[in-house]
């Protein structure tokens, strides 16, 4: 073993060496690793790039169902944006003072110790993450049909379809090119924004003129459902979802310890702006009842006040759909980079192309998981089921913020919360997802029994290390042949 060993990691130095060689683009000296380029500019476009995806224009119809009234919905969507603003920062005292990659997952681990971190890993890498970029690709591919089989429902099959062609795409992005990636998703960020002008403007045009009708009895106690409120705050966390995703390449932020707090607070600030306004521009169309009946929110609004150019708005959300699906995945793999970099997931996760200097490993394993999740069940059974262990694992991650206030007190902090802050949004967080075993039971048994996996995974994976030579010496072959494939060897972090 020792020696196979050896011949793989000499094998790819000399590969190394070779490219170096005959490669212009590669200065000689120059690391393989993960450059900064991360600007503030970059960092605010991933920010609210990933949060303005789907959510806002398909949460609505899941906040009011779940809510009962109109003004419930509201109070929720604006609940939803302090609460997103606490976790946020948070998330820049813990970006700050841990100047580790990975997000969550690095977090935990530095809190809690490995077992708790693989745990949020393992579930992760089988649950949360494919379910989640299935969403949003759900999403991508249904607005991107609209225009063409308007007045009619698009296809499954063909939703589904495009779905895979849109993921396969960022997929080949984020594996080709850092730079290019952060560039298309300032783009698709600054793209994503006109959908939100063209709801937001004549919205607040049709308030002023006195179009209030659909706010009448908008607190009705009757109408109210408290048992639902919980679903209904998760479909609004859901919306707001994204402010943590700079957190997970923290090492690739010029200057972390002002770029990280400053983008995340610009960033909250002009989402929550947006979606709260947004969802007052809507209710002064379009009743709440033609809101539930809805498949496609925002389309519905436009074609009651644009007529023929409601065509140009599902193609606009579809391409916002797109920039959550890339700065996502940018941010996700990353988590997978540095979890194999802490030798908690296969080697070959953690290293990088030789030239192009991206983690192409890291970059696709989702791709299989996701694609298959694609095919199975549909997209509020997938919301509802990923919220439970996403938000179980954010709220310990902000626990963790406390627990490292009192055990480690001389760690240095540029940035520093208020307690009350974090110990807010991590007791709101597990109530959320306490209170849902009483409101969605079997979704919430199903996250509860997957983290659990975890448990064992982590002793048969991890911990256990007396695997037979056999597997250890297939592993590194195929380990060998990966490398030559993919054209990647290890980084020097």
């Amino acid at each position: 073993c020792e020696v196979l060993a050896a011949d793989g990691a000499f094998a790819s130095s000399s590969y190394a060496q070779t490219e170096h060689d005959t490669t212009p683009s590669q200065a000689p000296g120059d690391k393989v690793e993960l450059k900064k380029k991360v600007t503030l500019l970059r960092g605010i476009s991933i920010i609210i790039g990933i949060i303005i995806g789907a959510g806002i224009f398909i949460s609505p119809k899941g906040i009011l169902k779940n809510s009962g009234s109109v003004g419930m919905s509201l109070v929720i969507w604006a609940a939803c944006g302090v609460l997103s603003l606490f976790g946020a920062l948070s998330y820049a005292e813990l970006g700050t003072c841990i100047k580790k990659s990975g997000g969550h997952y690095t977090y935990i681990l530095e809190a809690f110790g490995p077992k708790m971190a693989f745990i949020r890993l393992w579930v992760d890498l089988i649950a949360i993450r494919p379910a989640g970029m299935a969403v949003i690709s759900l999403a991508f591919g249904r607005y991107i049909l609209e225009p063409i089989f308007m007045p009619c429902n698009v296809p499954e099959f063909a939703v589904k379809l495009a779905t895979s062609i849109g993921l396969t795409a960022v997929m080949y992005l984020n594996s080709m090119s850092v730079t290019w990636t952060a560039r298309i998703q300032v783009l698709l960020t600054f793209t994503k924004l006109i959908p939100i002008a063209i709801i937001i403007i004549p919205g607040m045009i049709q308030l002023f003129r006195g179009e209030t009708q659909n706010f009448e009895n908008a607190f009705e106690v009757d109408g109210i459902q408290f048992s639902g409120l919980p679903l209904a705050f998760y479909s609004g966390m859901y919306a707001y979802s994204g402010w943590f995703y700079l957190n997970f390449v923290t090492e690739e932020v010029e200057h972390p310890e002002k770029t990280l707090p400053l983008a995340i607070c610009i960033s909250m600030t002009v989402v929550t702006f947006c979606y709260v306004l947004t969802n007052v521009a809507y209710y002064t169309v379009m009743t709440a009842q033609e809101l539930l009946d809805s498949d496609a929110v925002a389309v519905t609004f436009a074609e009651k006040l644009y007529d023929n150019f409601s065509m140009v708005v599902p193609v606009l959300v579809s391409l916002s759909c797109l920039g959550s699906m890339n700065g996502g995945l940018f941010a996700i793999s990353r988590m997978f980079y540095v979890a194999s970099r802490e030798g908690q997931l296969p080697e070959i996760l953690s290293m990088i192309h030789v030239r192009r200097h991206t983690p192409i490993p890291a970059v696709i394993i989702l791709y299989p998981l996701t694609i298959l999740i694609l095919f199975l069940g549909d997209i509020y059974s997938l919301l509802n089921f990923m919220s439970f262990m996403r938000w179980l694992f954010i709220g310990i991650a902000v626990l963790g913020l406390i627990y490292l206030r009192f055990t480690r007190p001389d760690m240095e902090r540029p940035f520093k919360v208020p307690l009350f802050i974090p110990a807010v949004f991590s007791f709101t967080c597990f109530f959320m997802v306490f209170f849902s075993l009483y409101s969605d039971p079997f979704n919430t048994g199903i996250g509860f029994i997957i983290s659990m996996t975890g448990i064992p995974a982590y002793y048969i994976f991890i911990a256990y290390d007396k695997k037979p030579k056999w597997i250890l010496k297939l592993s590194g072959k195929a380990m060998l042949s990966l490398q030559i494939i993919m054209e990647v060897v290890p980084s020097e972090y």
